[in-house]
């Protein structure tokens, strides 16, 4: 049964093109879930936990999905993932490190740390659009995710 509360998607990748490139693709594809778009590993904690610059945020709701890149500034997506993955109050949150890395190292990494998915970004926007319809609407449509509490 789909879900039909609203969702958040939060979109962690410090570059700008491939930021506006997931937005357009997001748009694209009709999906109209709020998606907070931010830069850096550092800044992507603070926000989920509700620290430093986003201190005053209230913790719920808490996003329905993470699309994680692995190179970011601060702290790395690997680093953001770890963190994410270990906290009780994240853990269940799905994370879909959406990334151009194909290297070996980083999706054996990736896994061993609790992502739930790796999608390497084609290099076509028709297929970036594809593939991004394809991996939003199983995390939010179709997988049966538990309620987040904090």
């Amino acid at each position: 049964m789909p879900n039909t509360s609203p969702a958040e998607i939060l979109l962690i990748e410090d570059s700008l093109e491939d930021a506006r490139l997931t937005l357009r693709a997001l748009q694209k594809a009709g999906l109209t879930e709020k998606v907070t778009v931010i830069r850096d590993g550092a800044e992507a904690l603070e926000f989920l936990f509700c620290e430093g610059a986003h201190a005053q945020r209230l913790p719920e709701p808490r996003p329905a999905l993470i699309l994680l890149d692995l190179k970011l500034p601060k702290v790395d997506g690997l680093g953001v993932l770890a963190k994410v993955k270990s906290d009780s109050r994240t853990c269940s949150i799905p994370v879909v490190m959406l990334t151009s890395s194909q290297e070996k190292r980083d999706v054996t990494e990736s896994y061993r740390l609790g992502v739930n998915s790796y999608l390497v970004k084609p290099v076509d926007f028709d297929g970036f659009l594809a593939a991004t319809r394809l991996l939003v609407k199983y995390w939010l449509d179709l997988n049966h995710a538990p309620e987040l509490r904090g």
